[in-house]
């Protein structure tokens, strides 16, 4: 299998989440005549190929622990003509999937990248949470642990913008009850599961009524999380965003002093202003 002409390229194609309708007939098409597709797991990509009646060509995986690797292989073959086609498992590569890196080696190449748009579950999820779309951020997975859970959590709870988060499912309930802490039990959340599936299911409510639904059932499937942005405050900078990212940490169990250090990191604002603040709190 060649590609249409001399000059290669890397097509970049979203791949269904759930739904295997949601495959594009410009995505099928993009794998039809690729020389190459790059996939995190090669027999799920396969099952993907058949459904769309696709004769598999070469299939190379591609995740997390082999992506530095495959991106220098990648930009030799594009910058011999090949069309090297790049997807997933599930979604759009890139956006908290694998992909960045071979995208930037190719750009930084000078070689030709192209996108075949299509379903992201971050999207996906904001559209059904009802919560506002003129603002986003995708967020991704939280740091398992440490300080830079508690710095992630602490920006979380000054954050404007809608923001999706992703998550296992034995972790929901864990993650709720976070959420709550650092951002207050009335922050509306919406919680979604099995996007696109036959059993899609979205829960819409404050954060501490999300995490007592989620500890009480058996969350299962692929999850994302959105969490409304924060009540507006004086400013991005002003004191009341400080003060409430730091009951985000102290909440985690951060001293006054690491809580301190980590929120003036995140916010911009001297630690030694953002100490003082932490003590008068501890004192009222």
């Amino acid at each position: 299998m060649t590609s249409d002409g001399p000059a290669g390229r890397l097509v970049v194609v979203a791949t269904p989440i759930g739904n295997m309708g949601d495959l594009s007939p410009r995505a099928a098409d993009a794998l039809r005549h690729a020389d190459l597709v790059c996939c995190e797991d090669t027999r799920r990509t396969g099952r993907l190929l058949q459904h769309a009646a696709v004769a598999a060509p070469p299939l190379r995986r591609v995740d997390a622990h082999t992506e530095a690797e495959a991106a220098g292989d990648v930009v030799a073959r594009v910058g011999r003509g090949e069309t090297v086609a790049l997807v997933t498992d599930a979604g759009t590569p890139g956006v908290s999937d694998p992909g960045t890196r071979v995208v930037a080696a190719v750009v930084a190449a000078g070689l030709a990248v192209e996108v075949v748009p299509g379903p992201v579950a971050a999207i996906a999820a904001v559209v059904l949470s009802g919560l506002p779309t003129d603002r986003l951020a995708i967020d991704g997975f939280l740091p398992r642990g440490g300080p830079e859970r508690s710095v992630r959590l602490a920006e979380l709870a000054v954050e404007r913008r809608t923001t999706a988060l992703y998550e296992a499912p034995g972790r929901v309930a864990a993650t709720l009850a976070e959420v709550a802490a650092a951002c207050g039990d009335d922050r509306p959340v919406a919680v979604a599961r099995e996007l696109t599936k036959l059993h899609e299911e979205v829960w819409r409510g404050p954060a501490g009524e999300a995490a007592a639904w989620a500890a009480a059932h058996e969350v299962r499937g692929e999850v994302v999380i959105v969490v409304g942005g924060a009540p507006a405050a004086e400013g991005a900078e002003g004191d009341d965003a400080v003060l409430v990212a730091l009951r985000a940490a102290r909440a985690q169990g951060l001293s006054p002093g690491r809580a301190a250090a980590e929120v003036a990191a995140a916010l911009g604002r001297p630690r030694r202003e953002v100490y003082a603040l932490a003590l008068a709190a501890d004192e009222t």
